[in-house]
């Protein structure tokens, strides 16, 4: 385990200092961290400013990375409203006695040693470390290096909290970025209980295939929003627009546009102008693509096969032209990535269908896939968004963050 061994037997003996805290103090503690870094502001944008540099001004993803005094305000927004959320832990499931006497109940407890493996959002670096506060939880955290300097300056200030709280401040730590160390972290199910994955395609794939500590995938997310014929075509214009521009570098964002035959020619002549406001590129399918080019669109290209399934995280998708609700259907199925996935149509039948049918965490009909936050469904900050089936789905915030313990008490009992 070389390098990293010591701060992860440090965090296995953190487990105690914060599992035993009160719920009271657990709110206060996050609360008093809030305040903190409000007050370092400035400081932390300071080195925020040092990971930006480094980063072309043309990526997409450096919106992510960019933290603004606004942004560190909405931040500490957020760590309150995860302080006055309920307590997840201690909550009695069940309870019975049974015929000897046995008294038993089954309650929830914190996992234990969570680990975070994302890249350049170091607003997940309070996000997490406020969750697993709430839920008694040890937060390990592995950012990228295009955050390296954001995310040092933050657990720092997390732990300077927990060491004036009296409390263990290995309950939060900054694992290396060094790719070196990702196996080690992979396979250290000695210390670490769950390995949560944030980020692109490649890296939960990664995680996946090597990891030997149980994992929680969440991030990747390739969305589609379907126009059926009915749809109302002003109003489904502007829902696309919203879930490809609004903020493109983030997994809630459109990637692939289905539209009804019947409909492509008179929703392509609204959409057309919009998506060129914002310089969109697309990729098209023979008919889209004939149908854009009368259009004059510019950033235009003929769609790939590689172009479907792609979570493109920037001002770029594609569009395909299907014929009816099953094509649309059959395309989610084989290109989703489970994650959020919208049909915009006044046919009541077909919204039925489609929400029973698409297997995703989330399914709209006739709204943005944009919506698709812990925040915003109101659970607080988020962990991230899973896309697997297996304890949690969807938005996984701090009620996920618990398994179940079985208590049972005798007087003298044997079997």
């Amino acid at each position: 385990m070389n390098k990293i061994t010591q701060q992860l037997i440090d965090a296995k003996k953190a487990r105690q200092s914060i599992s035993s805290l009160s719920d009271i103090n657990k709110k206060n503690l996050i609360n008093e961290l809030a305040a903190v870094i409000e007050s370092k502001a400035e400081k932390i944008i300071e080195e925020n400013y040092k990971d930006l540099i480094k980063m072309n001004t043309a990526d997409p993803k450096r919106d992510r990375l960019l933290l603004t005094k606004e942004r560190i305000i909405g931040l500490c927004k957020s760590l309150s409203a995860v302080a006055e959320l309920p307590d997840p832990t201690n909550v009695l499931l069940s309870e019975t006695t049974i015929a000897n006497g046995l008294h038993i109940s089954k309650i929830t407890v914190p996992l234990g040693v969570v680990a975070v493996i994302y890249e350049s959002r170091p607003n997940v670096t309070l996000d997490v470390s406020s969750l697993c506060l709430r839920s008694g939880n040890v937060a390990l955290l592995r950012g990228g290096q295009d955050a390296l300097n954001t995310n040092t300056i933050l657990v720092s200030i997390i732990q300077d909290v927990l060491e004036k709280s009296g409390l263990d401040r290995n309950i939060v730590q900054q694992l290396p970025p060094e790719r070196e160390f990702i196996i080690d972290i992979l396979t250290a199910e000695k210390y670490i209980d769950v390995i949560i994955p944030r980020g692109s395609n490649q890296l939960i794939e990664y995680v996946r295939k090597n990891a030997t500590v149980p994992v929680i995938e969440t991030g990747a997310g390739v969305c589609h929003t379907y126009v059926e014929a009915t749809g109302d075509l002003e109003s489904a214009a502007k829902i696309v627009v919203n879930a490809k521009v609004s903020r493109p570098s983030v997994c809630n964002a459109l990637d692939t546009i289905l539209v009804d035959n019947s409909a492509a020619s008179a929703f392509i002549k609204i959409l057309s102008p919009l998506l060129q406001i914002h310089e969109v590129e697309i990729f098209a399918d023979d008919t889209a693509y004939q149908l854009l080019t009368s259009e004059n669109y510019p950033w235009l290209n003929k769609a790939m096969p590689e172009d479907y399934g792609r979570e493109f995280l920037d001002y770029k998708c594609s569009i395909k032209v299907v014929e009816g609700i099953e094509e649309a259907l059959n395309h989610i199925s084989q290109f989703s990535s489970k994650h959020s996935e919208a049909i915009l149509t006044k046919d009541m039948d077909k919204a039925d269908l489609f929400l029973k049918q698409v297997d995703a965490a989330v399914v709209y009909l006739n709204a943005s896939t944009r919506f698709t936050d812990g925040e915003v469904f109101g659970l607080g900050a988020e962990i991230g968004i899973s896309t697997q089936k297996l304890h949690a789905r969807g938005p996984f915030a701090l009620e996920k963050l618990v398994t179940e313990k079985w208590i049972v008490k005798g007087e003298g009992q044997i079997r």
